[in-house]
């Protein structure tokens, strides 16, 4: 799978200006997968031995969109569901969640994809995929939204749209049409192994689009596993193996212990906030979504150390408030919910 390449982009994203006149534009459009998740209502249990479950909205991209838009943010979702009743379900929520839903599609022949989650005694996870194929997957790049791209100044997109067709081509389009656009390119691999054909396959397909990010934000096992091995902690790893020359951050999130972050300029880490984990499904995406919507009505962060390190911890309190609930969408956290953790950390340390 050879490497994509864009042409340069068309325009400065800060300057990039919407459809009403010349205010700059604030929306993060997200574009993949939308599922729905099965949740043990039990912890430290097997599936099989799980009593019941709870079946929660979920989908990485998804996940992102609607926690912009519970932070006060402008979101919009582009993918496909099936047309059923599950498939109906998701896209109300989308609605219920104030996300531009105009770029979803239905399909009468594939179901939504499903998962079904297990959650350790830790609040980690481990899926069992049901995809065979799932609607996602068929999205097709004629069926693309392309105002709602158009008008982004946020792109933000995984790893699991890249592997078939022939949404595959459909979410290339989707980069090339926002990049020239003067969107922010955001690119979260996502890693799903058990998706994937092969291992190599995997790797190859997460890294073909690498290049073209603006932003990406890895965690510690994907470092491992895209390096071949190497220690995930190790900053020189990380900038001579994963940060390319037109990449403006990477993030490599870390858990309850916070994140490190990467630029041209500058590099550090942000702490994190300890919580009592109950389910860590969605805790990525909320903090994804928390820096997105900083991003969006300020791209300027990036080159400011101090702000962009108030982002990131604003990013990883809004995964803090998520982990304490279970399943993703139903645990994203609204901007009071955040600010009343940050304030109650402030007061633990006074």
């Amino acid at each position: 799978m050879a490497p994509t390449h864009f042409p340069a982009e068309a325009k400065d994203p800060a300057a990039a200006s919407n459809q009403n006149g010349g205010e700059p534009k604030s929306l993060v459009v997200c574009f993949g997968e939308m599922l729905i998740d099965f949740v043990p209502t039990v912890s430290g249990v097997s599936l099989a031995e799980a009593p019941a479950f709870k079946n929660a909205p979920g989908g990485a991209p998804a996940n992102v969109a609607v926690g912009v838009s519970r932070l006060g943010g402008s979101s919009a979702f582009i993918g496909k569901l099936g047309d059923d009743e599950f498939g109906r379900m998701l896209n109300d929520i989308l609605k219920q969640n104030n996300v531009d839903n105009s770029g979803i599609r239905f399909d009468p022949d594939a179901r939504t994809a499903l998962a079904f989650v297990t959650l350790r005694a830790d609040g980690e996870r481990e899926f069992m995929f049901y995809r065979h194929p799932s609607a996602d997957m068929l999205l097709t790049e004629s069926e693309l939204e392309t105002d709602i791209l158009n008008q982004a100044k946020v792109f933000h997109y995984g790893s699991i749209s890249l592997i078939s067709e022939p949404c595959r081509s459909a979410h290339v389009a989707a980069m090339r049409i926002a990049k020239s656009s003067g969107a922010i390119l955001s690119y979260d691999p996502n890693l799903r192994l058990a998706l994937w054909p092969s291992a190599e396959a995997a790797k190859e397909g997460m890294m073909s689009i690498w290049n073209e990010a603006d932003i990406i934000k890895i965690n510690e096992d994907e470092i491992v596993f895209l390096t071949g091995g190497d220690d995930p902690n190790d900053d020189n790893v990380v900038l001579k193996k994963l940060f390319h020359p037109n990449l403006k951050l990477l993030v490599v999130t870390e858990g309850s212990a916070g994140c490190r972050y990467y630029t041209k300029e500058f590099k550090g880490r942000v702490s994190g906030i300890k919580v009592k984990a109950v389910d860590t499904t969605g805790a990525g995406d909320a903090f994804v979504g928390g820096f997105l919507s900083s991003l969006a009505s300020d791209p300027s962060i990036l080159k400011d150390e101090k702000r962009l390190k108030e982002a990131l911890y604003f990013a990883n309190a809004c995964g803090a408030v998520t982990v304490t609930e279970k399943g993703a969408i139903p645990a994203l956290p609204s901007k009071e919910a955040v600010a009343q953790l940050m304030k109650q950390v402030v007061v633990a340390s006074s």
